[in-house]
């Protein structure tokens, strides 16, 4: 009896030394971010706004590679005013290709087209490629950088200054963690037509494959980007963006001590956080504002070359093939139902009720814009052809807009109940090879 009593105690002691060992293994764990002096992080609601984590999200911080978030976004707004096009060209100074690594080696005095420079920067995180597109969009870097922090003020990124447009070390450059969420946001809902760039996992150059240095795309579910940073002073930084189960979030990892606890610490936040997250309808939560172009010298002109640029929204080339079809973005223009509202005003005798050629509210997806209807109606008809299951309960419609005194008809698919319905569809299109955009009507 001494001896099964004393095997009991031994057994309750062992349980005790596990039950404190794992104790403290958690309370380390949950208290390693803290002691970090570097880290900071967030989670966001992309629905509603509303926080759903953070730590030190206010803190000053380098921010590294995000700072290409920015330089991206100068370029998408650069490419929805009609500035620049995908296959516009970007040429490489002497100051550019001399950049440090990570870059993608581009020799002074050549160049690449906007989109493999979009693809390099999502993916390969270029440094010689930001600073290409800095001085070709800005003139110098340095008024690029002046431009990025006019925009960050627009987009409520207070705590935001960039003085670069690649992140290298910079003592002046600082950022925070919620400031980095906002412009997470705003990538997504003023730019749905080119978001789908952050999710590339890898693009071939010069017979080259690069691959994502995002390691949780197609790895966590739901997973859709933005981008990764690290220099030695800010630490292992980390913006990520989740859509699924219709819930959206955005969230910021900054500091980490390796790129692989960095990975584990945003997978256990989307984990935790992401089933807190509204499934309510989809807000526009960032203000967008005006353009913000640099200030630039005739000493600094640009070195963008233009011949390929075209305007905001344009009719399809003349021996364009059936598929894909370009999807232009115009500049914002009255709602369609203001449009349809005034109208009806104007002579009471329009029908308002939606048909092929009457606007159609709510979510919506672009497949083209085209110089008549019956382009417009003929490219609705290959598309629900091409993709009949995808598209089976959305609603073809024309809509028309005015550019320089031309008519012009875009080429959408109605019916789609929210942000991320539509988004799901555009998706699965461009998987079809169909070029296409969301937006809400």
């Amino acid at each position: 009896m001494r001896q099964a009593l004393a095997g009991k105690i031994r057994r309750l002691h062992n349980l005790a030394v596990v039950a404190f060992a794992l104790g403290a293994f958690i309370i380390g764990s949950a208290a390693s971010a803290a002691a970090n002096p570097k880290y900071a992080g967030i989670v966001v609601d992309a629905k509603t706004g509303r926080v759903l984590y953070e730590d030190s999200a206010d803190a000053p911080r380098y921010p590294a590679s995000l700072t290409k978030m920015m330089t991206l976004y100068m370029v998408f707004e650069a490419m929805s005013s009609g500035r620049i096009a995908k296959n516009s060209r970007i040429v490489f100074s002497r100051n550019a290709a001399g950049e440090p690594p990570t870059k993608l080696g581009v020799p002074a005095g050549k160049s690449i087209t906007v989109e493999q420079a979009i693809h390099a920067l999502v993916t390969r995180s270029a440094n010689d490629v930001a600073t290409a597109v800095a001085e070709s969009l800005g003139g110098s870097e340095a008024g690029f950088a002046k431009a990025m922090t006019a925009k960050a003020r627009q987009l409520g990124m207070t705590s935001t200054t960039f003085r670069n447009a690649h992140g290298l070390p910079n003592d002046g450059q600082r950022t925070t963690a919620r400031d980095m969420a906002k412009l997470g946001i705003a990538l997504r809902e003023h730019f749905p037509q080119y978001y789908d760039y952050f999710s590339t996992r890898s693009f071939t150059f010069a017979g080259r494959k690069i691959r994502s240095h995002n390691n949780l795309l197609g790895r966590v579910k739901g997973v859709d980007g933005i981008k990764t940073g690290y220099i030695r002073a800010s630490g292992f930084n980390l913006v990520t963006s989740v859509s699924t189960g219709g819930r959206q979030i955005v969230a910021v990892v900054m500091g980490g001590t390796s790129a692989r606890s960095r990975d584990a610490h945003m997978a256990e936040l989307v984990k935790r956080y992401l089933p807190k997250a509204s499934t309510g309808r989809d807000r526009d939560l960032i203000a967008r504002g005006p353009a913000v172009k640099p200030v630039i010298s005739a000493a600094t002109q640009p070195v963008i070359a233009a011949a390929a640029a075209l305007p905001a929204e344009a009719p399809l080339p003349p021996e364009r093939p059936e598929f894909p079809v370009t999807a232009y973005v115009e500049e914002p223009v009255p709602s369609a139902k203001v449009a349809l509202a005034e109208a009806i005003a104007s002579d009471p005798a329009i029908d308002p009720t939606p048909t092929a050629s009457t606007p159609v509210s709510g979510w919506v997806i672009q497949v083209a814009s085209t110089p008549t209807e019956q382009d417009a109606q003929r490219v609705l008809e290959q598309t629900a052809e091409r993709a009949s299951g995808l598209l089976a309960e959305a609603k073809p419609f024309t809509e028309t807009f005015v550019l320089k005194g031309q008519t012009y008809y875009r080429a959408r698919f109605g019916g789609f109940e929210s942000k991320t319905a539509a988004w799901d569809a555009c998706a699965s299109l461009k998987r079809k090879q169909v070029d296409c955009y969301a937006v809400q009507n």
